[in-house]
């Protein structure tokens, strides 16, 4: 009997070191990570700083090449704090603001260095020094009450997870927007584009979520007998949409379908996949069969990809008036090589459908457009975004260049000005 109490005793004690090692070692790791939290943050503040600087410096100059210089450190650094900002957990809303505020910055910036037209540069910056230094102020101010949290990671996360929020953080919050909203004006094209993003076109009737049930065995019937779970998205989501996860046999996944018609958004499915059994052309045309019974007839096979498990097979949608490709309306679509199950697909741009202005194609005599060595392989009719939101017919070139060593380049040309939009090395 000794013997046991003293065993047990033993292991007690055991037990209990073994616990306080697990606390030591679960506070170590919060001391660690929340370390490299206010490392992140001297780091943006300092940079915040600095950029606010480079804002100024800009303004100082007439010489072109010191503008340019300063442009390019706007740019980079603005891109730096992005860096810095999107590595702290300070809450989805505001690392969204941060995300546009600087990198609408970090856009114009660029913009003017390509575009030369330092006056309007000239006089939109003073205001955005000045609101610079404001957010720079106010965001030192949310470090310093984050320091005051003397390493206490629960803290910290209670007010990421706004159950005890930071009012400091949330200062910051607010005067990004104000000064997102004037600082950076939606132009036409960017307000069309916000309302293609947030769905604003769909005009269909809101389905139940019953409805969107048996929508999910229609498109789906491998996974009619499964178990459904649906939740609705939140509140801060650019558009409604149901959360349909399932569950069947060997397969876990879930679908998202919108509020309004019910329209594929996504689908994702896990389950073992055996060794591979079809080829690719063999996937490709399940892939187009898919695309049929989920409604999509009007895609093109545009590229396919593979890994060890599964064929990630892209169309595009075919515009009507010339059956060019709109790259903007793509639908993405994973396959199973031992099956051909649909395992995956991502419909979110098609629905998004863009609405495109009337082009005209002008040709190019591709022998005086490129140089005598370069031999054009495949040219193909696209739309593709030309940076500025503007969805522009173009001419996709597949060339070698037969020089020292054969080298192979994706180039995208504007077919109605000739603008070379695009320079991709292939091989």
């Amino acid at each position: 009997m000794k013997t046991w109490l003293v065993v047990l005793t033993i292991a007690v004690i055991g037990l209990g070191a073994y616990s306080i090692d697990l606390h030591g070692d679960k506070e170590d790791l919060q001391r660690t990570v929340l370390a490299q939290y206010t490392d992140n943050l001297t780091d943006a503040s300092e940079k915040l700083s600095h950029l606010q600087r480079a804002v100024s410096q800009s303004l100082l100059f007439q010489d072109e090449q010191a503008i340019h210089s300063e442009l390019d450190s706007v740019w980079r650094l603005s891109s730096e704090v992005r860096s810095s900002i999107a590595t702290i957990p300070i809450g989805q809303e505001l690392s969204n603001e941060w995300m546009n505020y600087l990198g609408r910055l970090g856009d114009e910036a660029k913009r003017t260095a390509k575009t030369g037209d330092y006056e309007a540069w000239r006089e939109k910056m003073p205001q955005i020094s000045t609101n610079l230094q404001s957010l720079s102020d106010d965001w030192t101010a949310a470090t310093v009450d984050f320091y005051k949290n003397d390493g206490k990671m629960d803290v910290w996360l209670q007010q990421v997870d706004n159950k005890n929020p930071n009012a400091t953080f949330d200062n910051v919050k607010d005067t990004l927007k104000g000064y997102g909203e004037k600082d950076f004006p939606l132009t036409l094209s960017e307000s069309d584009w916000q309302k293609k993003i947030e769905l604003k076109a769909l005009q269909d009737a809101v389905i139940t979520e019953k409805e969107a049930i048996e929508k999910v065995k229609y498109l789906f019937p491998v996974i009619k007998d499964a178990t459904f779970t649906v939740t609705k998205s939140n509140d801060t989501a650019p558009y409604p949409f149901y959360h349909i996860q399932f569950h069947q046999g060997i397969r876990l996944g879930y679908v998202d379908l919108t509020e309004k018609g019910g329209h594929l958004l996504s689908y994702l499915v896990e389950r073992p996949v055996d060794e591979a059994k079809l080829s690719q052309e063999e996937v490709i045309k399940k892939a187009q069969e898919y695309t049929k019974k989920l409604g999509m007839k009007d895609v093109a096979y545009v590229e396919s990809r593979e890994n060890h498990q599964a064929w990630h097979v892209t169309f595009a949608r075919v515009h009507p008036g010339d059956n060019a490709l709109i790259y903007a309306d793509g639908v993405q679509l994973k396959v199973a090589k031992d099956s051909g199950e649909l395992l995956g697909a991502n419909a979110m741009e098609y629905i998004q459908e863009e609405k495109i202005k009337p082009q005209t194609a002008k040709p190019i005599d591709w022998k005086t457009f490129f140089q005598d060595d370069v031999q054009v392989q495949e040219v193909k009719n696209i739309y593709t975004d030309n940076g500025q939101f503007e969805q522009r017919l173009c001419y996709e070139v597949i060339a070698l260049r037969d020089g020292d060593s054969q080298e192979t380049f994706r180039i995208v040309i504007d077919a109605e000005n000739h603008n070379v939009l695009k320079v991709e090395y292939l091989t």
